[in-house]
């Protein structure tokens, strides 16, 4: 299970990079874009930190300008692999509070796999961002990752 979730960090880590290469070739950010990838980023930061067990920073909406994405993407990246490098049980629960401050309970694989799938559904959102305004972006699917 640690290689299977490698390679979805991996996959995660690439099509946030393109992302990133992508706005910064732009003259200005389409709407909702910063929005976007800065929630994708700030989600991220806060799942790494419940698995952790230690406060998160950054809430769930914070903005971030462009220059600060790689810097807290490459982060958020280190600590996923180092999570699951370290993970021995990936179904052992883990107790936590949402945004909100309700309780649930999770397992970590999970967790993990959540991670990925709401930075594909934001992704998608952004590239219909940067198609509305005119720019064609890149293919992120999986696949296109994978040949």
């Amino acid at each position: 299970m640690k290689g299977f979730f490698h390679e979805l960090f991996d996959y995660n880590f690439y099509c946030n990079k393109k992302i990133i290469q992508q706005c910064g070739a732009l003259d200005k950010l389409p709407n909702n874009c910063e929005r976007l990838f800065s929630h994708i980023l700030n989600a991220h930061h806060i799942w790494n930190h419940r698995m952790m067990g230690i406060p998160s920073v950054l809430g769930v909406w914070d903005l971030h300008s462009f220059v600060k994405w790689e810097e807290i993407h490459y982060e958020n990246q280190r600590t996923s692999f180092e999570i699951v490098s370290n993970t021995d049980n990936f179904e052992k629960r883990l107790e936590y509070e949402n945004s909100e401050g309700r309780a649930f309970t999770n397992q970590i694989k999970d967790i993990l796999f959540h991670i990925i799938n709401h930075s594909t559904h934001h992704r998608g959102q952004i590239m219909m961002e940067m198609r509305n305004a005119g720019f064609v972006p890149d293919p992120l699917d999986y696949v296109h990752y994978k040949r």
